[in-house]
């Protein structure tokens, strides 16, 4: 892993919360596995003296994206549930910036930049680069890259940190390709 991360750099770490890993409301396919490569990119980051920055789903019990309320998604990352958990073996550091997103009934965030401040938050921190990881790649993380760099930052994706959903197959391949038509630099 190549040293990237500097001050003006940002990790940014989509939803890696235990729902949307093996045996959650909603796991992504070897969800799981990319909490190690996190982990390495949170050391690298640290090392480098860049920020992390976390999002996840924050669901109230009846959101509108579950499919008891006409949505399309089993009810998963409820607040204060275990499943709205970031994962214990994301060795997130203490200054961890999170941002809570889908916190409304009537309305969903698939962007860590919807609704959170987090773009204000970065510019404040001097951000002017960030690497993108977490789940679900062809949801949140495809929504939160295209919105960084609607943002006007410079968005890397971390192609091993990131699994698919795949509601559809090759969903996670058009995302990457989405992603990278917009501006992104994949990485592996």
């Amino acid at each position: 892993m190549p040293t990237c991360l500097d001050p003006h750099s940002a990790l940014v770490i989509v939803d890696v919360q235990n729902d949307f890993c093996p045996g959650g409301a909603l796991p992504v396919a070897d969800g799981d596995q990319v909490v190690p490569v996190l982990n390495r990119w949170i050391a690298e980051a640290r090392a480098g003296g860049a920020h992390v920055y976390a999002s996840r789903d924050w669901h109230p019990p009846k959101h509108g994206s579950f499919r008891a309320q006409g949505g399309p998604w089993p009810p998963h990352c409820v607040q204060d549930t275990p499943g709205a958990e970031i994962r214990a073996d994301l060795r997130l550091p203490p200054d961890a910036f999170v941002v809570d997103k889908g916190v409304q009934e009537d309305r969903d965030n698939y962007s860590a930049f919807d609704g959170t401040g987090l773009a204000l938050r970065l510019r404040a921190d001097g951000v002017e680069r960030i690497w993108v990881g977490g789940l679900a790649q062809d949801y949140c993380v495809l929504h939160t890259v295209l919105d960084g760099l609607a943002q006007g930052f410079e968005v890397h994706v971390l192609s091993a940190a990131t699994r698919p959903v795949e509601v559809k197959p090759g969903d996670g391949e058009r995302a990457l390709e989405k992603m990278h038509a917009g501006g992104a630099l994949i990485e592996a």
